[in-house]
């Protein structure tokens, strides 16, 4: 039997599959072999059909070979910086510029999920940091910053935030207020918020921390009042890559003879299990200050993953899930109310990720505030239909988000060719 998908893939200069697709098929553990091989063909032999280049570049981050990936994502970037998306749905309509940047998946707001089944058409602009911006975009009722925080985005943040400050059109999560979400920012910003526990959080050099693990150096120099067990992990990275908890200078010095970084980010070692010996890590999303459940990841290991966690495995993980789910607007959002609303007020981002835990003393423990978590409704429905719903509340918020938005006035009213 013919594969559609494949059967486009194949096709020179056809239209963009798109990150949703492509990671559904792959949620779905279907095969995939025969759709990378026709990207990878057609890309060999059209090497300036931006729609192959960028496809084979999800491929490829999907079955593991990253560095590739990334240089084709950014051939293609360089062929072609605009892409756009249709609206799947009738309804009134609303035209959307999101403005990204280059990186894997984790590296901007997941729009593709948030508006796979949406009456909202949009263009994804990429911009880079040797790429002028283009004398003429797409007209668009709303533009949305979706480039997350990092060391090499930085620049290119400060470069939107000129940008946006005389925009002709309303602008959703400013550039100047991204910029802030790195670890050490976000700790300092929630800092001296009642009901929040954000581990003071440094930046420290790999001689620093050699230093430190010798005992030339003392821990209260680089953390006041803090101890031993410290979270360790380097600058830049993300879902738990080289993260890694160290009891003592010995296990220090082992995690830098493994680990080959020159910056990294420390902080101190919160045991947030609950009563019963688990640990349960949340994913929020917070809309226009709205706090939506993402998931909840039951765990024995402090580390957790949801993909880590074993939830398909574990029925009881998934109730508990589910349970949580059907009662967090009454239960933890209630709970931690003026706890989400100090981080709503604080970071100015109407749409924004929160991972948290709730901490022994029943505050909201922050582990990461960021405005590209992934947000999906991938997971199999033989096992998490009880997700539907509860996802598809979220991406009602999320479009209702965008029409306010709209409505908006914006700092210019010059038009947009």
């Amino acid at each position: 039997m013919n594969d559609p998908m494949t059967d486009m893939a194949g096709q020179a200069f056809s239209p963009l599959i798109g990150v949703a697709p492509l990671l559904r098929r792959a949620f779905a553990k279907q095969d995939m072999q025969a759709l990378g091989m026709a990207l990878l063909k057609r890309a060999e032999e059209h090497i300036d059909d931006a729609h192959a280049l960028m496809d084979c570049s999800v491929y490829l981050q999907i079955t593991g070979h990253h560095d590739l990936a990334l240089a084709m994502q950014a051939q293609a970037i360089k062929t072609q910086p605009l892409y756009h998306f249709p609206a799947t749905q009738d309804g009134p309509g609303l035209r959307l510029l999101v403005i990204m940047g280059p990186g894997d998946l984790m590296a901007n707001t997941p729009i593709e999920f948030l508006l796979e089944e949406s009456d909202v058409s949009f263009d994804i602009l990429y911009l880079t940091r040797d790429a002028a911006w283009p004398d003429i975009v797409p007209e668009h009722d709303v533009m949305m910053v979706a480039m997350a925080e990092s060391e090499s985005n930085q620049a290119l943040l400060a470069q939107l935030a000129q940008l946006t400050a005389t925009w002709p059109r309303p602008v959703i999560n400013l550039p100047q207020y991204i910029a802030k979400l790195t670890r050490d920012g976000v700790c300092a910003t929630l800092a001296d918020c009642a009901g929040i526990d954000m581990p003071r959080t440094v930046r420290a050099k790999r001689a620093t921390l050699l230093s430190l693990a010798a005992n030339e150096l003392t821990l209260s120099q680089l953390l006041p009042g803090d101890d031993f067990p410290l979270i360790i992990r380097p600058l830049g990275s993300h879902a738990g890559t080289n993260l890694d908890k160290v009891d003592d200078r010995a296990q220090l010095a082992g995690y830098l003879s493994r680990v080959d970084a020159a910056d990294f980010y420390l902080s101190r070692f919160v045991d947030y299990r609950s009563a019963d010996g688990w640990f349960r890590k949340y994913r929020i999303a917070l809309i226009e200050g709205r706090p939506f459940l993402c998931h909840m990841a039951v765990s024995k290991h402090w580390m957790i993953h949801y993909l880590n966690a074993g939830m398909n495995e574990d029925g009881n993980k998934r109730e508990q899930e589910a349970l949580c789910m059907a009662q967090f607007d009454e239960d933890f959002a209630v709970t931690h109310a003026a706890a989400l609303k100090l981080i709503d007020q604080r970071m100015g981002l109407p749409y924004i990720g929160i991972d948290c835990a709730v901490s022994a003393s029943g505050d909201l423990l922050i582990f990461e505030v960021d405005n590209a978590m992934v947000v999906h409704a991938m997971d199999p429905l033989d096992m998490y239909e009880y997700k539907q719903a509860v996802m598809k509340k979220l991406f009602r918020a999320f479009r209702a988000m965008l029409g306010n938005a709209s409505r908006q006035p914006a700092p210019n009213t010059i038009a947009i060719q």
